[in-house]
């Protein structure tokens, strides 16, 4: 940087510190919008879905308490906060790269991801810093399941109850 720069920067308030942080900052909202946008919250955050996304950042991704079941068991949402905080952000890319989970985690998608929207995403839940607790277990099929959890099994189409057409407001 040269001396003239330096000297604008220093002459309208600016430290050079702050200067230097302006990349990561921006990193950080980038991983933010990375979050909302692919639905990270939807399972990974109590209540999200259900209050229309309504909830504190403070309370994002601390996992849920909620399974899915279906025929490979019951899986739950696992706590990305405590996750990331046991990963350097290099392993967190790789972690992501090569995951491989029960549904409903859509994995595929998480190994297309760029290896920058990666470590935006982690810096980002870095920074909210650890919250929560371990989600439950995975229960085999069969086990006892303790908690409540969505039934992630589809029905014939004679025995659906669902919408019979979508409406826009």
């Amino acid at each position: 940087m040269n001396k003239r720069l330096i000297f604008v920067l220093l002459g309208f308030g600016f430290s050079l510190s702050a200067f230097a942080q302006s990349a990561p900052a921006t990193a950080v909202a980038r991983g933010e919008y990375i979050i909302r946008i692919t639905g990270c919250n939807d399972c990974h955050t109590p209540g999200y879905a259900e209050k229309g996304g309504n909830i504190p950042t403070a309370q994002w991704l601390t996992g849920n308490p909620v399974g899915f079941k279906g025929p490979w068991g019951v899986s739950y949402p696992v706590n990305l906060r405590l996750l990331m905080q046991s990963l350097t952000e290099d392993q967190w890319v790789n972690f992501s790269k090569n995951l491989q989970a029960r549904p409903p985690m859509p994995w595929f998608t998480m190994q297309m991801i760029s290896d920058s929207d990666l470590r935006a995403t982690y810096q980002f839940v870095s920074l909210l810093g650890p919250a929560g607790v371990q989600s439950p277990a995975f229960v085999p099929p069969g086990g006892e399941i303790k908690t409540k959890y969505i039934d992630f099994v589809p029905t014939s189409a004679k025995h659906w109850n669902g919408f019979s057409h979508i409406t826009a407001k």
